[in-house]
């Protein structure tokens, strides 16, 4: 029976799991004591007022920022170097003389290791990513000559190549029209639906509610739960 508790625990084991963290920047705390846990294949929404440390989390989960305090941990096979993230884009960014190709290619870069070249299977995932994506067609134009639906699909095959497992985006439909920010949310559901644990950061709690199976509130207030119990929570409160 012990063997068997054991193999339960080890098939339940989160991927992420973020423990009484505390970050900040200089003499400032932005978020204190906080915890939580992402499954694989969660699609977790992270949502909060400005200036709430949203983006200081998801930095402190790439190791691009050390917490004041507390821990995070990868398990269930997960590593550090198979989470990939999609930043929110800088008007330099937008404007960057490259192809959709060479961009997507990109993601490879960290596999390269010492290697001045792309090898067959990263230019094969290349190709891949760009077919998931819907933007083979692109592949020889200039990025800054897209839309910026178009961008946002190219940097989302680049997140892909760089790592498959869990994937990061900090608002990821600022700036787009209705109908790419809806092609986003398709695409990033399907995403999901194929296997990656997703992490979104978002301002639209509408559709928070609509595509993530939990939801971290932070901010005055800290809640995390699946959405059923954030729709709950969000009625108690109004």
């Amino acid at each position: 029976m012990s063997y068997l508790i054991i193999i339960l625990k080890l098939a339940n084991m989160a991927q992420l799991i973020c423990k009484n963290l505390t970050l900040g920047y200089g003499t400032k705390t932005v978020i204190e004591n906080l915890s939580f846990e992402v499954n694989k294949g969660d699609y977790l929404c992270i949502v909060g007022e400005n200036g709430s440390g949203k983006s200081t989390l998801m930095k402190t989960i790439l190791r691009l920022h050390k917490p004041t305090a507390g821990t995070i941990t990868t398990g269930d096979g997960l590593l550090a170097d198979e989470i990939s993230y999609l930043p929110q884009q800088t008007e330099v960014q937008r404007d960057f003389p490259a192809s959709v190709r060479e961009i997507v290619l990109s993601g490879c870069q960290s596999r390269c290791g010492r290697r001045p070249f792309y090898n067959k299977a990263e230019k094969q995932l290349a190709v891949a990513a760009m077919e998931k994506l819907g933007i083979t067609h692109l592949a020889k134009k200039c990025y800054r000559e897209l839309s910026g639906g178009q961008q946002q699909r190219t940097l989302l095959a680049r997140a892909l190549c760089a790592a498959q497992k869990m994937l990061l985006l900090d608002e990821p439909v600022t700036g787009l029209d209705p109908a790419a920010t809806q092609e986003m949310y398709d695409l990033i559901e399907q995403l999901n639906k194929d296997g990656i644990t997703i992490i979104m950061i978002s301002h639209d709690t509408d559709a928070a509610l609509k595509y993530a199976s939990h939801v971290l509130h932070i901010g005055k207030e800290t809640f995390f739960g699946d959405v059923k119990e954030y729709d709950r929570h969000l009625s108690n409160i109004l």
